[in-house]
């Protein structure tokens, strides 16, 4: 009997403890957080709701019930708090630049052929309307050279306005520089001299006919004189203008030699002038440039232009 007993109680206290152990290991997560957050002391509260316990802040949050969701499942990692700023910070830039790069886009970026066509649109009119006017003033006045001068008075007049209000900034000059565009302004004051006589000579037609040799005239000087090889297609490109040329020069009624050989003269000095300038190639912008070429071809017309026509104009 007592040994029934014992071993009746054994297995109660046994079979009682076994019980208490499941129901330990039924606990529920929820149950199992508030006991582990129960051995901890609050430090006192702390702004938005929270509490501060071992030197952190945890807040509330809404739990529903029959949700076994622990509090380290509810609360997101540093990672997690630290992704969305990192994205925010490495796409705010892209963001400004993209919109910045917009920006700055202007016109002339956006739309390169137009800008180009309407550059040549205008050196065409204008041409048009420098011709005509030209050809009327020789109608009264026929000095060429006197002409030719100030057509060249009014471009220096309008570099050096264009210096003194800084568009474009002068470019510095030297000798070396110097002896490399006298050439190239000599040329160019030889053609612009010679085009003036031959528009005041015949039709102004005949005249741009002959100058529309100056490409057969520029690849003859690339191939013969600078040594490039030009394709035997762009010779053959160019056979018929030479050939229209030829059956114009024929047929023109307002034909005459000293028209005829000013033309072919413009058109070797602007050869030349072409040939120089690529010598001369420096880092000087455009602009520069030809305020430079103009300055020295105004002092070089200025003699022929005293010889030919001081008796008529004094």
């Amino acid at each position: 009997m007592a040994s029934s007993a014992g071993t009746l109680s054994g297995s109660a206290t046994g079979s009682c403890t076994g019980i208490a152990g499941l129901l330990r290991l039924r606990r529920s997560p929820r149950d199992a957080a508030s006991f582990s957050l129960a051995g901890h002391r609050s430090h006192g509260p702390v702004g938005n709701a929270g509490n501060l316990i071992l030197n952190r802040q945890l807040r509330p949050a809404i739990v529903l019930d029959g949700s076994p969701i622990s509090i380290s499942q509810r609360r997101p990692s540093h990672l997690e708090l630290l992704r969305p700023v990192a994205a925010a910070a490495s796409s705010s830039p892209a963001e400004g630049s993209d919109s910045a790069g917009e920006a700055k886009v202007g016109f002339a970026a956006k739309y390169p052929a137009l800008v180009t066509g309407f550059f040549f649109f205008m050196w065409y009119f204008l041409n048009v309307i420098f011709n005509i006017i030209n050809k009327k003033i020789y109608n009264y006045f026929p000095y060429p050279y006197f002409v030719s001068v100030i057509h060249l008075f009014v471009g220096v007049v309008y570099c050096l306005a264009s210096w003194t209000v800084g568009l474009p900034k002068r470019a510095p000059m030297d000798n070396k520089l110097l002896k490399l565009l006298i050439p190239v302004a000599i040329c160019h004051a030889i053609g612009h001299i010679t085009s003036n006589v031959s528009f005041a000579a015949v039709a102004v037609s005949f005249t741009h006919t002959i100058k529309a040799l100056e490409p057969f005239f520029n690849a003859a000087a690339s191939q013969f004189i600078l040594g490039q090889q030009i394709p035997f297609t762009l010779w053959l490109s160019l056979a018929p203008v030479v050939i229209g040329v030829s059956l114009a020069s024929l047929t023109e009624l307002s034909f005459n030699w000293l028209g005829f050989i000013s033309a072919m003269i413009s058109n070797i000095s602007f050869t030349y002038r072409s040939i120089y300038s690529k010598k001369a190639m420096t880092d000087m912008d455009s602009t520069n440039l030809y305020a430079y070429i103009s300055i020295i071809a105004l002092i070089v017309c200025i003699p022929p232009a005293l010889i030919n026509t001081k008796e008529e104009i004094l």
